[in-house]
């Protein structure tokens, strides 16, 4: 016997599985609220939102989540307002880098980029001195088994100039354009 009770077990299993939900309903959240604004709120003309919600709907998120979404991200309900940022970057090197963001904060984002390229021997260019280089492919998004990413900082993954891969000792998402 190990002197728990069954409820004690199911309750932990439980709170697991919908703190699991709750992160991947936000990141969907998320989306639908930058492709609403973005395209507006129809999701026939906006073929963004549709994917969005197709994905969400995919994985059994309420409708009423998702038109709460739509609203905020066509400004019919107040809420935190998701903006999508691209910063430029030279790495080790000379590469250039591309780095596309998802924030609620600019100045957080940018403090935590300028941190990560700044730590792997790299700086943050201006505007325009890197993006002439890229020509938008496609997007590879890998994901390590490490964890410590989402603590240290909530930058995108990255785009690389000129590779069809990007390799990094670093654990965090990485993706990559040609």
């Amino acid at each position: 016997m190990s002197g728990h009770s069954k409820w004690s077990s199911i309750k932990h299993k439980k709170a697991l599985k919908d703190a699991r939900r709750g992160k991947l309903f936000t990141k969907f959240i998320k989306e639908i609220t930058v492709a609403a604004r973005l395209g507006g709120g129809d999701i026939n003309a906006n073929p963004r939102l549709r994917t969005a919600v197709t994905t969400a709907r995919q994985n059994s998120m309420p409708t009423d989540n998702i038109e709460r979404a739509i609203k905020k991200g066509t400004g019919e309900l107040e809420g935190v307002s998701y903006e999508e940022i691209t910063y430029e970057a030279y790495g080790p090197g000379g590469v250039a880098i591309l780095v596309q963001a998802l924030t609620d904060n600019r100045n957080r984002t940018v403090a935590d980029v300028r941190s990560i390229i700044t730590k792997h021997g790299g700086n943050l260019a201006a505007a325009g001195a890197v993006a002439w280089m890229f020509h938008k492919r496609g997007l590879i998004t890998a994901w390590t088994r490490t964890a410590s990413w989402r603590s240290r900082s909530r930058a995108a993954p990255r785009t690389c100039a000129r590779r069809a891969t990007c390799s990094r000792s670093s654990p965090r998402p990485s993706s990559s354009t040609r």
